[in-house]
């Protein structure tokens, strides 16, 4: 069996987790924020929200803030979960910092649920 993931399932990811994270620096978060936080231009980020609204994964109220719906912020919290711990790991294996933190990036897209509860399952018993 394959484990292909597509491009815009990883967008989704990207733009949740960076939401999740901003709203726990700040009362509000607009998209300009995450312009400023990922370095998106403002057309695709607006293009990104609506997609994310559509999906009810966000909702923007009539000031322009957003926030995570139920279903958007369980996928934020796996998605930053995946990326504490792979990070924290690679850390530990003797990365630095820097690079274990881009790797867990790439990885938490990727890796299979499976390998994941495996991992987390090695490490909360290190």
């Amino acid at each position: 069996m394959s484990y292909i993931r597509h491009k815009s399932d990883e967008s989704i990811e990207d733009y949740l987790e960076t939401i999740l994270l901003l709203s726990k620096k700040r009362t509000k978060v607009r998209s300009i924020d995450i312009v400023s936080e990922l370095g998106y231009t403002k057309a695709s980020v607006s293009i990104a929200m609506k997609g994310l609204r559509e999906k009810g994964l966000v909702l923007m109220d009539e000031d322009g803030y957003l926030s995570l719906t139920e279903e958007g912020s369980k996928k934020a919290e796996k998605v930053l979960e995946k990326h504490e711990l792979i990070s924290n790991w690679l850390i530990k294996l003797g990365v630095s910092k820097d690079v274990a933190i881009e790797d867990a990036c790439r990885i938490e897209h990727d890796i299979s649920d499976e390998t994941f509860d495996l991992l987390k399952k090695h490490c909360l018993t290190k």
